[in-house]
């Protein structure tokens, strides 16, 4: 691996919103696409690629296995509701991701920009934060690989450990197109399989299997639509819908991650903001299909549900197969949920390496971690993490599963805390536009509505996020370990906020100063070209990404 030059150069900004000397660049060296980036990392990552490495990350276990639960806390309208209501959030978090990456795509995506457009502070502790989680990220999907092995063999878990340790890392050091292809080929099994299991499961609540009944809207009037969660009456009932939609930001989290390799896509102002709005329709569908027909096909007190052996076993589908005598359906969920732990690892490891690199940028991270490979990958960055992978070899306890979510209960405020980000750094655009007299059509990608939608899902992640422990505070459920793992991330992020403005010596960037000019020039100075019209096979199997 050969080390490449790690000076940073900053843009020097010129053109129809004037000339601008070029010491200005220095006091925001790293803000816009450095030439650090532009010559070290390789654009390798094409449209098809990001829409359908956010739609990888959104479809995985919180899909497959995590259904079922929800449908027992809230019942089949309480998470339908649920997943709903957050399924409009990260509407809100998908526009105003697509609005900012398309005016800055840089590596590292809302991180950057939250140093741009807010406080050098809070970049680092955003940035701070998803490099911690996605340490922890990877090793909790390859622990949830070796249980899902389980299912099939008693093989030592370590074998599975120690494959699946090296064939990330593989991916991670390899060419960015390469980690582009092996997420679409699984991003495409996965939908696939939602595809399938919406349809077979319809077929099943309508009588078509063989000596299967019809089942309808039964469940909905025997069980009722709602089902009451620690509280009785309508309060009960408010409740179960609200504690779905933690269940639910944990299902959709991976949509925001799509623009964290900016520098190395092809086209990002173009790709990036049509990624974000095709991404966030697919998985939308989805979700509320499948939690629609999982609603209607199991009852919310079956309980096979309470199977947390963490294999296809409890997932409702198979459920229900299995009750109809189709025993293939288990393996096939089991094995695509395994593709999905593994797709789900690799790209938290891109995450986190990327985030990584771009702290490193910025000067919040030592610089050693801007060494890259030849073919434009930050290898340090990517052995750092790989150095992590190895606490999945806690799995090898008894105790894999509580292994498992221990590490994802601890990661879990961590995705609303960057949704949070993304909505922050989105607002603080638009107020500096109207503070600078610049109209909100002059960016790349614009929607009116916006400007309304981000101050809503800012309240709504924020009163997800404190609440996210609640019902450890109810009579009788006190746990030291949930609240711990539903809170640590807040004063984590704190403290690394207030650390470093006190080390620093950081203040908050005005809204007359945000070089929103400037950057609007480098727009202009980098016109993309326009998008090729696809013909003949290429157009016909572009219905997945365009």
């Amino acid at each position: 691996m050969s080390s490449k030059d790690v000076s940073i150069t900053g843009v020097e900004p010129t053109g129809q919103y004037g000339d601008v000397e070029a010491s200005r660049a220095s006091d925001h060296d790293g803000d816009f696409l450095t030439q650090l980036e532009d010559n070290n990392l390789a654009r390798g990552l094409q449209q098809r690629h990001i829409q359908m490495i956010a739609i990888a990350g959104a479809i995985g276990t919180g899909l497959f296995l995590g259904l079922g639960g929800s449908i027992q806390t809230g019942g089949p309208l309480g998470a339908l509701l649920g997943y709903a209501t957050v399924g409009l959030i990260v509407c809100a978090v998908q526009f105003a991701l697509g609005e900012v990456a398309a005016l800055l795509p840089v590596t590292g995506s809302f991180v950057r920009h939250a140093e741009f457009l807010v406080d050098p502070a809070f970049g680092f502790a955003i940035g701070l934060n998803i490099v911690y989680g996605n340490l922890l990220s990877v090793p909790a999907e390859i622990s949830a690989i070796c249980v899902l092995f389980q299912y099939w063999t008693d093989l030592n878990p370590s074998v599975f450990i120690c494959i699946f340790i090296v064939l990330t890392f593989l991916v991670g050091i390899s060419f960015v197109g390469i980690y582009g292809e092996v997420e679409f080929f699984f991003a495409a099994l996965k939908i696939l399989l939602v595809v399938f299991l919406i349809i077979f499961g319809l077929v099943i609540d309508l009588g078509g299997i063989p000596g299967q009944e019809r089942i309808g809207f039964r469940y909905w009037k025997t069980k009722g639509p709602f089902v009451e969660y620690i509280a009785t009456g309508a309060w009960g009932q408010f409740l179960g819908y609200w504690a779905v939609m933690t269940n639910a930001v944990f299902s959709f989290a991976g949509v925001e991650s799509l623009a964290m390799a900016a520098a190395e896509t092809q086209n990002p102002r173009r790709n990036i903001p049509k990624a974000c709005k095709k991404v966030f329709a697919r998985v939308l569908i989805f979700y509320i299909l499948a939690v629609l027909i999982v609603g209607m096909i199991v009852a919310s007190d079956d309980d096979r549900l309470n199977d947390y052996s963490g294999t296809a076993t409890q997932s409702p589908f198979v459920i229900v197969a299995s009750a109809a005598g189709i025993n293939a359906i288990p393996s096939v969920v089991n094995a695509v949920v395994i593709t999905s732990a593994w797709s789900s690892s690799n790209q938290a490891l891109l995450s986190g390496t990327r985030v990584l690199y771009g702290l490193a940028i910025k000067g919040q991270a030592p610089k050693i971690f801007l060494r890259t490979t030849s073919w434009g990958v930050p290898y340090v960055c990517v052995l750092f993490n790989t150095a992590f992978m190895f606490l999945a070899f806690m799995a090898l306890s008894s105790n894999a599963m509580t292994v498992f979510w221990w590490l994802v209960d601890l990661t879990a405020a961590g995705v609303l805390i960057s949704w949070s980000a993304v909505l922050v750094n989105h607002i603080r655009l638009i107020q500096a536009m109207k503070k600078q007299g610049i109209p909100h059509s002059a960016l790349p990608f614009h929607n009116s509505w916006t400007r309304y939608s981000s101050p809503i899902a800012l309240f709504m992640c924020i009163t997800i996020l404190l609440t996210g422990g609640w019902p450890t505070f109810t009579k009788g459920n006190w746990d030291s370990a949930s609240f711990v793992s539903a809170y640590l991330d807040i004063p984590l992020v704190l403290a690394a906020f207030l650390l470093w403005k006190y080390i620093k010596g950081t203040k908050f960037v005005s809204l007359a100063d945000i070089p929103i000019k400037e950057a609007l020039e480098e727009v202009d100075r980098h016109v993309e070209p326009a998008e090729p019209k696809k013909t003949g096979l290429g157009r016909v199997l572009g219905f997945l990404w365009d």
